[in-house]
């Protein structure tokens, strides 16, 4: 199914259709602030299972990353951080930064990484934030690839939906997207390591 939903004043009852289809243990490729994600419920291994298939990796060795609504969600699946970590990602967040942080054990083991660690971004995008809301909990997201050698990122939904309509249950219309990726931040050593430098700015670290 593709679902057109306004991206910045989404529709409550085309939210609610997302998140059942995602408690059902559905596959959902939505929008966020950098580009399309392949997205589900956390709690949910055979969707997880299922998104690794289709990007034809093991979920073991995937780089997923939990979507939040706000930083209160951050006791729940990270040990504790720092004063100064936390005040960074207070500033930065909602945006375009992923922060890989030490995972509590509340992360399901099947998405930990090996080093027991887990990517939390709050993305500035109504839509997954509305999700994640009305879920109760953060959702896995991973980004969408495009075939094409010039292009990383497949930007228009609905050629996201001609290729990906058979394997997943709903493409969100949310617009175009954007074809560069969030900044990847390792926060789990001493210093703030740049894993990846994608859209945001990283002079502010």
């Amino acid at each position: 199914m593709l679902l057109k939903i306004h991206p910045d004043t989404p529709s409550e009852r085309q939210i609610a259709m997302v998140v059942e289809c995602l408690r059902d243990g559905g596959v959902v490729i939505s929008p966020t602030d950098t580009i399309y994600g392949l997205t589900c419920d956390i709690f949910k291994p055979k969707a997880i299972e299922r998104i690794a298939r289709i990007k034809g990796l093991k979920a073991d060795k995937a780089n997923f990353s939990f979507l939040c609504s706000d930083l209160s969600e951050l006791s729940d699946y990270t040990k504790p951080i720092d004063n100064n970590l936390f005040k960074l990602m207070k500033r930065l967040l909602p945006g375009p930064y992923t922060f890989i942080l030490n995972a509590s054990n509340t992360v399901p083991k099947y998405i930990q990484s090996r080093k027991k660690t887990v990517g939390i971004r709050i993305p500035d995008n109504n839509i997954p934030l509305q999700i994640v809301r009305m879920l109760g909990h953060p959702i896995m997201s991973t980004s969408v690839h495009d075939d094409d050698d010039v292009l990383e990122y497949t930007t228009d939904p609905e050629l996201i939906y001609e290729k990906f309509q058979n394997l997943v249950d709903i493409v969100i219309d949310g617009g175009f997207g954007g074809n560069q990726p969030s900044s990847v931040l390792d926060c789990t050593g001493d210093n703030i390591e740049i894993v990846r430098e994608g859209l945001g700015n990283l002079d502010m670290l």
